[in-house]
């Protein structure tokens, strides 16, 4: 083996071919080898499968878009902060800033503060090592400059690397008013899986379709329309998250039809009534998935409202009574639908790795919420590139509700992914750097195009 051409240089190699290290060589090696990897990554644009931004108003407009962001207020929350003074109703902008501030330095730790201080370094030209009561008024008056340019959106897009960001869109959104090719629809289907039940959800999915459902017929008729809508302005997935104790299953339209005629005539229905609802509803999602040929995005085991008294969005959590298979009959019967799963447990992630490894339809997602974490998203990644197909792997996506997070974010996960490849892959199994990286941008981006369609 030529050891120079695989970038792995200051070795020694006996007889048997086995690599001896001196002393240091192998966290110089391992170092370099890591920058060799990562470079080519960072400079690649990129493809963000998964967001929450909203179109109409996509980047920050001040410091409290960023620091409002959930991740922040409720750790700042969890460490002592109370929420009445975060979320007090008319809280001027540079006001919460100020109120946060002074409980960053108790997060400083955290991988979250970390974007927070690369975030403002790179966008904003912020030259110190912490944001403290002492220097913040600087940095809200500087990025309130920045923000404000004419530019702003296209700035940090361009800075970000972003070529498309994938959108969260409300079931009777519009799709009207932005450039569907650069933030690309996805369909969100919570509610209508799991709250039909209530009136304002059945008013939303009416006006929507202009079509009042009485029938189990009548409702697949209405979400045909629904899907024929987002299709029309470039769909490119169907999307859901899922708690821990939904089992998809099949309901005939017998079973159904009292069901629709019930809710849909206002009447409240038994908690095994909703259940067979939602289940009927998510499984004739995938039904149109096959027709549309879409991808539908499983986001699992999300526990809503765990902490009650928490921030917003700062409820939620995770136990670990999920299991993939409570899916087994969804994924058997629907072979030719891509289901990109997204899970929040280490636990679960070995199990969505063999899952993926066995079922051709199911696709190792991005590394979601509590799982975004460096510790999490490395043991993960080594798990899904040493056991999952290439091809059937979605590297990252961010998450985020304002652009300036995608950065951060991304850069993280790119570190994070070039030391696999460069000690699992380059130094262990002995591929060449170039391969190495091959492989990393089919799972950065190129994954992403084959899976949900090539950028427009």
């Amino acid at each position: 083996m030529n050891i120079r051409s695989a970038g792995l240089t200051g070795l020694s190699v006996l007889e048997s071919d086995r690599f001896v290290f001196r002393s240091g060589d192998l966290d110089f090696m391992s170092a370099n080898l890591i920058q060799e990897v990562l470079e080519p990554l960072q400079s690649m644009r990129l493809i963000d499968p998964h967001t929450h931004i909203n179109p109409h108003q996509a980047a920050s407009k001040t410091l409290a878009d960023i620091l409002g962001y959930h991740y922040y207020t409720e750790l700042a929350h969890s460490a002592g902060m109370p929420r009445q003074q975060i979320e007090e109703p008319g809280l001027a902008p540079k006001d919460k800033v100020s109120r946060l501030v002074p409980w960053l330095r108790t997060i400083e730790n955290t991988a979250q503060y970390s974007w927070l201080l690369e975030m403002c370094h790179f966008f904003f030209d912020f030259k110190d090592d912490r944001i403290t009561v002492n220097n913040w008024e600087g940095l809200y008056d500087q990025s309130l400059k920045k923000m404000q340019s004419a530019n702003w959106e296209q700035t940090v897009l361009e800075q970000s690397g972003l070529d498309q960001v994938y959108l969260t869109n409300d079931f009777d959104d519009p799709l009207q008013g932005f450039d569907t090719k650069k933030y690309v629809p996805c369909l969100r289907t919570d509610d209508l899986v799991f709250h039909l039940g209530k009136g304002q959800v059945r008013e939303r999915l009416q006006k929507a379709t202009s079509l009042e459902p009485s029938s189990a017929s009548t409702l697949k008729n209405a979400i045909g329309k629904l899907f024929s809508h987002f299709s029309t302005n470039g769909v490119r997935a169907c999307a859901i998250s899922l708690p821990p104790d939904f089992h998809p299953a099949a309901v005939s339209s017998a079973t159904a039809d009292g069901i629709v005629a019930k809710v849909f005539g206002g009447h409240e229905l038994s908690a095994a009534e909703s259940v067979t609802l939602s289940q009927f509803v998510f499984w004739t999602l995938a039904e149109y998935c096959v027709e549309y040929r879409l991808p539908f995005d499983l986001m699992i085991g999300v526990n809503r409202r765990v902490y009650e008294n928490g921030v917003f969005q700062g409820q939620d959590l995770f136990d670990t009574r999920v299991s993939l298979i409570q899916y087994k009959a969804l994924f058997n019967a629907f072979p030719t639908v891509i289901f990109p799963v997204s899970v929040l447990a280490e636990t679960s992630n070995q199990e969505l790795v063999s899952y993926s490894w066995i079922f051709p339809n199911v696709v190792t997602s991005g590394h979601w919420w509590y799982s975004n974490i460096p510790v999490y998203i490395e043991n993960d990644t080594r798990g899904r590139l040493q056991a999952v197909p290439m091809t059937k792997q979605i590297g990252y996506y961010s998450d985020m509700y304002k652009l300036e997070f995608a950065m951060p974010k991304f850069a993280m996960y790119r570190r994070i992914l070039a030391k696999v490849l460069a000690e699992d892959f380059v130094i262990s199994r002995r591929w060449s750097v170039n391969r190495a990286v091959e492989l990393g941008k089919r799972v950065l981006r190129g994954n992403v195009e084959t899976i949900f369609g090539e950028a427009g």
